[in-house]
């Protein structure tokens, strides 16, 4: 697959819980390229074994991104046409993506991005929150730096999406109460996956809905901006 006398970077998004949420595209684009990079390995062969596709995989992640992107550039430059998919959902989000495209775009290689599934975005729009102005921040510092990101966001008067693991759910929704104060908010967790669930309220009550069990699932965590703001 040749774009003149290169090859192209397809950024590919790949299903956030249900086999079924990708697009015919996506499908025949993983089937024609001739490497698919993959954040996970593993978990991408449940999904070309479901549509037959036979193209073989790489790793490419978080901990490997600065060995092997000068090889891929490489790759790009004699013709290869490689796609870039994610463990779950789009390319570049919260993910090493970004690093791999920024490279090919320096290097003036194609890239193409399709559309397809985001759980920022499914979380928002389920949230009954406003939709018309939003910030992504993804997940928090975990130590250094939280701190300062909170306080950044008191005056913040979009929606604002958070990204967080089961084990800190807890601790992010009690320092959002602290650092903001009581706003309204809804969560997305195991999105598109047999356990769906979604639920709306303040911080303080969707905390409460933890307070007897065990978190479980990645959480979209989608919170109601400033709407006092002076800004």
């Amino acid at each position: 697959m040749t774009v003149g006398n290169r090859g192209k970077l397809f950024l590919v998004p790949t299903p956030i819980g249900n086999l079924e949420d990708i697009t015919l595209r996506a499908v025949r684009i993983l089937g024609e390229v001739d490497l698919v990079l993959c954040e996970d390995t593993r978990r991408s062969s449940i999904l070309f074994g479901k549509y037959g596709i036979k193209t073989k995989r790489e790793s490419y992640h978080e901990h490997n991104k600065y060995r092997r992107t000068p090889g891929i550039l490489e790759r790009l430059h004699d013709g290869a046409g490689i796609a870039l998919i994610t463990e779950a959902g789009t390319p570049g989000i919260s993910d090493p993506g970004f690093y791999l495209t920024r490279a090919a775009i320096e290097e003036d290689i194609p890239v193409e991005t399709l559309p397809g599934a985001c759980a920022a975005i499914v979380a928002l729009v389920n949230s009954g929150l406003p939709t018309d102005r939003f910030t992504f921040e993804g997940f928090l510092p975990a130590k250094k730096g939280r701190k300062k990101r909170l306080a950044e966001l008191q005056e913040e008067v979009r929606t604002i999406i958070f990204y967080e693991s089961p084990h800190r759910i807890k601790r992010t929704l009690s320092d959002l109460k602290e650092a903001l104060g009581e706003r309204r908010a809804s969560w997305g967790r195991e999105i598109s996956k047999i356990h769906e669930d979604y639920q709306r309220g303040t911080l303080t009550e969707l905390a409460a809905i933890l307070d007897d069990k065990k978190p479980k699932g990645e959480f979209t965590l989608i919170v109601e901006g400033n709407k006092d703001s002076k800004k």
